[in-house]
Formats: C-alpha cells, sequence, structure tokens
C-alpha cells in the first residue's frame, strides 16, 4: 500500500490548501501556512517517542522511583525467592513515596520504631496460639460422665427431672439442718447422751430390719424437736421412740405398731406418752416431715462414682452412718456429708486420693471443700470398735453388709499435705 502524501514535505503547501478549500466554503476554515502545524513534526515526535507507553515527556522519572521499579520487575520473573511477608508502607499522592520493605529487616532496623500496625498484627498472631494452646488443654482435660444416660427409658428414673429435683433438694436442706450448737439450750442432757440415743436406735432400726431412710430421717427429727424444745432426761429416749414411729409412717410400707416399740424400750413408757409425744413433735416441727437427708445424696452420688461394686456403696453408707452418732457432724450440710463420705470410701479402697471431674460435678463439692470432712471421717473409721458406742461398728460386722468394718481406714488421708 502506498503511504499518504501527507507524510511528505512540501506535497501540501499553502496554495494547494487555498485551491482545494476556498475560503469560507464548507466545514472547515481557510488554512494559512503560518498556522497549520506540519504532519512531519507530529510524525517526528511519534518516532522518537521513549519505547515505554508509561513514559511521558512531561516530566522526569526520579533516580528513587526507577530503581525501585526495576525491582520490582526482576522480583516478577523470579517468585520463588519470594518467601517472606513484605509490608507496604502508607501510599502517598507521589510514586516515589511507595517502598517494598521486608517485614524482619524493617523490624531489625533500629532507625526507625516498630508502626503500631505491625505490633497490633503480632498481639493477635500471639492470642491465636495462647488460644489454640488453651483449646488443646481442654482437650486433654478427664469428660464428665452422662450418669442418666443409661436409664432414659426407664420412668422410674425421672431422667427429665432428676437435675432439678436434685437442685431443689440443694437449696431445701437447709431448712432440715440445725444450729451444730443447739445442745447449749438444754438445761438437762447433753451431746453424749445424745449420742447413746442414735447408737441405741441405729440398733433398733436394725432389729426391725427397716428401710435406710428411715434411720435418717428419725435422726433429722430428733435433732430439729431438741433444737427448739427443750426436754427432761428421763423424756429423752420417748423422743427417739416416738421420732421413729414417725418416720416409720412417712417411709415405710409395713408400721410397727406402738407396742412393739414400747416394749423394745423395756416398757419405760405407756401408749398414752408414746401418742401424747407424737403430737407435740409434728406440732413443734409443723408438720414438716419432707427434708431431704444425707441418705437422698447419698443415692445420687454413688451413681455419680460410676462404681458398680457394692463395697463402695457399703462402705460409703459405713462411713456416713458412724457421723450420725457424732454431735460435731451437725455444722456440715447433709449434701456435703454424703459426698464427704463416698470420697473417703473411694480413698479406702483404692489406696489413694480419688475424685473424679464427673465427681465434683454431680456433687457441686471439690475434693477441697470435703476435705476437712473426710480427714473425721478416718477418725471416726479407726475408733469405731472403740468405746462405748459401737453400735455402726457390730452392724458393719456381719455379712449382710459386707465386712465393711475389716476396710483399713484411709490413714494417708490425715497424713498428706493438700
Amino acid at each position: 500500500m502506498a503511504g499518504s502524501d501527507e507524510n511528505y514535505l512540501g506535497v501540501i503547501g499553502p496554495g494547494n490548501v487555498q485551491g482545494v478549500l476556498r475560503g469560507g466554503v464548507g466545514k472547515f476554515p481557510v488554512a494559512t501556512g503560518t498556522n497549520r502545524r506540519a504532519l512531519s513534526n507530529i510524525n517526528r515526535n511519534i518516532i522518537g517517542g521513549p519505547p515505554y507507553p508509561c513514559a511521558v515527556n512531561k516530566r522526569g522519572l526520579s533516580e528513587k522511583f526507577a530503581a525501585q521499579l526495576a525491582n520490582k520487575q526482576q522480583q516478577q520473573y523470579k517468585p520463588e525467592e519470594i518467601k517472606k511477608p513484605v509490608l507496604l508502607e502508607p501510599i502517598s499522592s507521589e510514586p516515589e513515596d511507595c517502598n517494598i520493605i521486608d517485614v524482619e529487616d524493617y523490624k531489625s532496623s533500629n532507625d526507625f520504631a516498630v508502626p503500631m500496625y505491625v505490633q497490633h498484627t503480632e498481639a493477635m498472631l500471639e492470642e491465636i496460639d495462647r488460644m489454640d494452646e488453651v483449646e488443646m488443654e481442654d482437650v486433654e482435660e478427664e469428660p464428665i460422665m452422662d450418669i442418666d444416660g443409661c436409664d432414659k427409658k426407664n420412668p422410674l428414673a425421672v431422667v427429665e427431672y432428676v437435675d432439678d429435683l436434685y437442685n431443689f433438694y440443694k437449696k431445701a436442706e437447709i431448712s432440715g439442718c440445725v444450729a451444730p450448737n443447739y445442745m447449749e439450750q438444754q438445761f438437762d442432757i447433753n451431746e453424749r447422751m445424745r449420742g447413746i440415743l442414735i447408737d441405741w436406735l441405729i440398733e433398733v432400726h436394725y432389729k426391725f430390719e427397716l428401710m435406710e431412710e428411715t434411720l435418717y430421717l428419725t435422726v433429722n427429727l430428733i435433732d430439729r424437736f431438741l433444737a427448739v424444745q427443750p426436754v427432761a432426761r428421763k423424756k429423752l429416749q420417748l423422743v427417739g421412740v416416738t421420732a421413729m414411729l414417725l418416720a416409720c409412717k412417712y417411709e415405710e410400707v409395713s408400721v410397727p405398731v406402738v407396742e412393739d416399740l414400747i416394749l423394745i424400750s423395756d416398757k419405760a413408757y405407756s401408749r398414752k406418752e408414746v401418742l401424747d409425744m407424737e403430737k407435740l413433735m409434728v406440732n413443734t416441727l409443723q408438720f414438716n416431715l419432707s427434708v431431704p437427708t444425707p441418705y437422698v445424696f447419698m443415692r445420687r452420688f454413688l451413681k455419680a462414682s460410676q462404681c458398680d461394686t457394692k463395697q463402695l456403696e457399703l462402705l460409703s453408707f459405713f462411713i456416713v452412718e458412724l457421723c450420725l452418732v457424732e454431735y460435731d457432724m451437725l455444722k456440715f450440710p447433709p449434701s456435703l456429708l454424703a459426698a464427704a463420705a463416698i470420697y473417703t470410701a473411694q480413698c479406702t479402697l483404692s489406696g489413694t486420693k480419688q475424685w473424679s471431674k464427673t465427681n465434683e460435678y454431680y456433687t457441686s463439692y471439690s475434693e477441697e471443700q470435703i476435705r476437712e470432712c473426710s480427714r473425721l471421717m478416718v477418725n471416726f473409721h479407726r475408733n469405731s470398735g472403740t468405746g462405748k458406742l459401737t453400735g455402726v461398728h457390730r452392724k458393719y460386722s456381719t455379712s449382710k453388709f459386707g465386712y465393711a468394718v475389716k476396710n483399713e481406714p484411709a490413714n494417708f488421708l490425715l497424713e498428706a499435705k493438700f
């Protein structure tokens, strides 16, 4: 294709322009040689221009920006060498203020302080690492077992309500507790006489083959009555017999007759005296016989111990019954007595301290909270066969109760430094 004549000098002159375009005719004004730019000059500017389209002759490049641009092009051809994260400085209006620097080189430099956003980034990364470590520690913790999972199909286990029931028991147990020093207001009896009475009632309870719940409720009724009603010494046994009669009416299916209770007390009281005392007791207690005793919590906490052996159950009940006789144990609530008895029994059988996360969760007591009570129980276990109050020891020396007394006490709990 032939080139255009417009690219050659002298082809289109002033005369030719005037000959082609008449003045004032057409769209174009009249062209003159002085005000028309030669195309050869335009072509010369285009041909002689720089090879980069982004480079304009408007102003020159700074040496700093040109060096950075060349460095950037070299890095684009070697991506495998870029291993460290890079950090861009804040972008300014001028291209020459944009620098590419290495984070580690920047931190190692002593010329400038580390920017605030770098410090925040490092703090966030350290916090993420710390949270990951905490999550790993949580995974390693002992899991809490679901002790009611196996009873979901048992309607008598009331799995849907059992947690609410025991939450209510924990709140209501305070109403069934008495002051640990209530004997101070009694003028004719003392704590030693109370111990003798309860030790005798444990033997009566065993002879009549009554339910375990009956014994714990009997002791509770005696303490609550004596805490508000002064009693003469010769009437103390009558209070015990009447309390057992009331507990049997509340718990038992087959209740012993009044004559049997009179006979067991060597006919020290008449039928009328027993019935009169019964009226006085229920009115003094305002007919409130529904109180949570240690037995209620023992059943739940034994289930949480995840132990299927009968030996642990019998030993736990042996330990907690030793506490019924002791006046000093009134300072502990029933739930804590039950938890400490099971803890002491586990330590006795295993020879080491045993209190799992499952035990702690369902009892709401940590090992530290039951430590004092457990040490007292170990002492009671050691001295159970000595002295005059040996009713519990004789009861658990039989085959029916698994010879629980033959287990060696957990003496290491007395010596251990927690």
